[in-house]
């Protein structure tokens, strides 16, 4: 009996959250001094806007255009930014992975390369990263995504549109991508750097998860804990 009740416990009161943690990390809101309200501190040729993807939720992007229109970028306000996705230049909204927020300096890096080859970049934190409000759950994530896809489309023109997800990104750009599909407005192009299979295999590797293999019904909690939590991101399915 005492037996029983641990595992229920630690099912229905450790696993769940942990993996939520886990996965999303979004708790961790490095570099923490970066006020994402000025993109231009990071990032050249950057405007910061939000979109609402639903009531209550509220997620922050940033804009950078190529490099090539930096110059003439200087001084202008959101309405130019949004003009100049129907330039012809190629776009990328960009799918982060999981922890920190989009003026993490690898992703900075990222997009200063991407701009600097002739693309628009948009930079998005899914909700609860960092400015982002609301709570990541996976089809929370694919919803951002899909939003903040065809808010780019609306406005693009002829101009090709990708989704260029990295780590947990490359699941949610999946997610979206073939929800998109389903709706019959598949994406013009889709990028997955460092992707993984599932979110099972990609756990149960996970080497911050190993010290819990030496608990009674382990692999039969985690299966149960993301069950509980809809977290599926099966990228070799979709």
């Amino acid at each position: 009996m005492y037996h029983s009740f641990t595992s229920k416990s630690l099912k229905e009161h450790i696993f769940p959250p942990l993996m939520d943690m886990m996965i999303y990390v979004n708790f961790y809101k490095a570099p923490f001094l970066v006020d994402l309200k000025k993109p231009e501190l990071k990032i050249p040729h950057t405007v910061n806007f939000y979109v609402k993807p639903e009531p209550g939720v509220v997620l922050g992007v940033w804009h950078t255009v190529p490099s090539c229109r930096g110059e003439e970028a200087q001084g202008k306000d959101r309405c130019w930014y949004e003009a100049a996705l129907q330039d012809g230049n190629p776009i990328i909204v960009y799918l982060h992975g999981s922890a920190e927020h989009r003026g993490a300096p690898h992703r900075c890096k990222l997009t200063k390369v991407l701009s600097d080859g002739g693309f628009h970049v948009l930079s998005v934190d899914y909700r609860g990263f960092g400015d982002s409000t609301g709570k990541p759950t996976e089809q929370g994530l694919a919803v951002d995504a899909i939003c903040i896809y065809e808010w780019t489309k609306a406005r693009s023109g002829r101009t090709p549109v990708c989704l260029w997800g990295h780590s947990l990104g490359t699941g949610v750009a999946t997610d979206a991508a073939k929800i998109l599909e389903e709706r019959g407005c598949p994406t013009d192009a889709i990028v997955l750097e460092s992707p993984f299979t599932n979110i099972w295999v990609a756990t149960i590797n996970y080497p911050l998860l190993q010290i819990f293999r030496k608990f009674p019904r382990y692999l039969q909690t985690l299966v149960d804990s993301l069950k509980e939590d809809r977290i599926v991101f099966a990228n070799d399915e979709k």
